[in-house]
């Protein structure tokens, strides 16, 4: 008798084994929200680092445009973004090494020098930023910009 208990314990648990193995009862249900990943992630990465900047989270930004650059290493937009945000971080040193990488992808353009004077107005090195700005004002159509620069720098 008790052997007969034991056989009919094992053939019950080798039918729910089978039973646990069966495809049948498998919920089919999509339940991820997971978005696809863009084509294009250093263009993601450049759009959050600018939505990020705009909000003045700056740290956030420069991760993101850190992302950019790493991922697309001749990305001009990016580099400005990062060096803009190490400035606003008070990472000058930082800022100066993206300025760097900046010129040798884009070279020597107005707006470049115009942030770079900006740079130079936030560390309180007057001099050089007014140097920075007067070069940058010289090459834009639009001087509107470092106008501002230049105002802010005769404020203080």
């Amino acid at each position: 008798m008790r052997h007969s208990n034991l056989t009919a314990m094992a053939a019950m648990a080798a039918v729910l084994m089978m039973s646990g193995c069966m495809t049948s009862g498998i919920d089919t249900t999509k339940t991820t929200a997971i978005q696809p990943a863009a084509k294009n992630v250093s263009t993601s990465d450049l759009a959050e680092g600018k939505a990020q900047f705009r909000d003045a989270n700056y740290g956030l930004a420069e991760q993101h445009f850190r992302k950019a650059v790493e991922l697309k290493a001749d990305n001009a937009e990016a580099w400005m973004g990062l060096a803009a945000s190490y400035d606003e971080l008070g990472r000058f040193d930082f800022a100066d090494r993206a300025y760097d990488q900046l010129l040798k992808v884009a070279g020597r353009k107005p707006q470049i020098v115009n942030n770079m004077g900006y740079s130079q107005l936030l560390r309180g090195n007057r001099k050089k930023a007014r140097a920075l700005l007067l070069e940058a004002k010289a090459g834009m159509a639009d001087p509107t910009v470092v106008d501002a620069n230049l105002a802010l720098l005769n404020k203080g």
